[in-house]
């Protein structure tokens, strides 16, 4: 995509993305929610201790985890739940989706 071409693209609705202006993140520091390269183990799970305790006190925790599910969010912590935690629902949605595909497959075989 060239510069012009992006240039072209709508902007995105302020009022779309307002609720995270109330959000308790707001105010903390981002490198709490989002884990530098190469962060693994003891270290991840203590960042992600902290920020899901900030997600915890939050007025828009709702909101923000339909939102990060919704775009399928793949970095940091959103709506109280990590990048691991939202992988797992979205493949648990997708067995689910697969195996009511199958069951419609089945019933109407046996019609």
């Amino acid at each position: 995509m060239t510069t012009g071409q992006i240039a072209r693209l709508p902007w995105p609705v302020f009022s779309s993305y307002e609720w995270q202006q109330d959000g308790a993140c707001a105010q903390a520091d981002p490198s709490l929610f989002f884990h530098p390269d190469g962060e693994r183990g003891p270290a991840r799970r203590m960042r992600e201790v902290g920020a899901l305790a900030v997600c915890g006190v939050c007025s828009v925790l709702d909101t923000c985890r339909t939102h990060a599910l919704s775009v399928r969010e793949p970095y940091g912590v959103w709506g109280g739940t990590t990048e691991s935690e939202r992988e797992t629902i979205h493949v648990r949605a997708s067995r689910a989706d697969r195996k009511m595909g199958d069951t419609r497959t089945g019933s109407s075989q046996i019609l």
